[in-house]
């Protein structure tokens, strides 16, 4: 059965934060691009074939098996040499803890930016942490995690992201000095319904970003009992770069790039608070003040 969605016309109403004068300037604003989307269907089987086994498969998690081998297979020569019996045996897979975090050299979709001690001082984004929703032919584009507003959508009187008044409680985040409504839904524990309906971009396994425009589909889902209210986050504005600017900013030192597991940066990593630390201490760089 399919269920009509619809795309709210009204602006977001924005909450004004004041904006320091950066040098260099991080950030180039420019518009997001928006998919247009008026309907979709909830509570029927996806209509795709099984074609997307790559983007199904938890290629991240196989990546950060890998890395934690790293140490092992790149341990000092030995002056005794390793017996035959020894080297025909197969590394056993390292064990992956619930929480896990770890380097890249490059920026990519679901990827994480950790500001670095040289945006100290920068209002905006000090020890921030931004997740990457996309790497798109615009430019890289995310949402800062752990800068709650202290209001909830109700108390914004924001029409665009809650015209049905489903997600009124919610907390309302800042997500960046770029003007979009934008939220997150998830991570899902397993192949849950938010996948199978495909109006949410994917961003990790599991975890899916929406705009405006499908703020009605995400309201009929959660009528329909196909996921919690509690799983959506709500960001007011986005960061966004040039491709180049951000790989330019990346090697001056602004960011550290992270990858991570879901359960990382669930709904509640905000709420508990510390989520700079945290990072930082599971790819082994603890800070302490």
């Amino acid at each position: 059965m399919e269920a009509s969605c619809f795309s709210p016309s009204k602006s977001f109403s924005k909450i004004l934060y004041p904006t320091p004068n950066l040098k260099p300037k991080l950030y180039k604003p420019k518009r997001m691009f928006s998919p247009s989307i008026t309907c979709c269907s909830v509570g029927g089987e996806s209509t795709g074939d099984n074609t997307d086994s790559v983007i199904q498969s938890d290629w991240r998690s196989f990546r950060a098996r890998l890395v934690a081998n790293e140490p092992v297979l790149n341990q000092p020569s030995r002056t005794t040499p390793l017996s035959s019996e020894f080297t025909n045996q197969t590394l056993p897979p390292p064990k992956l803890d619930h929480k896990w975090a770890h380097s890249l050299h490059e920026p990519e979709k679901g990827c994480l930016l950790v500001a670095t001690d040289k945006l100290d001082g920068v209002h905006i984004f000090e020890r921030t942490v931004i997740l990457l929703l996309s790497m798109g032919p615009l430019g890289p584009m995310g949402v800062i995690l752990n800068r709650p507003s202290l209001m909830s959508i109700k108390e914004t009187r924001s029409v665009s992201l809650d015209a049905a008044g489903t997600f009124s409680s919610r907390p309302l985040f800042f997500g960046g000095p770029l003007e979009e409504g934008i939220f997150l839904v998830g991570p899902e524990k397993t192949d849950g319904p938010v996948g199978k309906i495909g109006v949410l971009k994917e961003v990790m396994k599991g975890l899916y970003y929406g705009t405006k425009e499908s703020v009605g589909c995400a309201a009929e889902m959660v009528k329909r009992d196909l996921v919690g209210v509690e799983e959506f986050r709500f960001f007011d504005g986005y960061c966004g770069w040039d491709r180049e600017k951000l790989q330019a900013e990346v090697r001056t030192g602004f960011w550290k790039v992270v990858a991570c597991s879901p359960s990382v940066i669930g709904p509640s990593c905000a709420e508990q608070g510390g989520l700079w630390e945290e990072i930082l201490g599971l790819v082994g760089e603890r800070k302490v003040w």
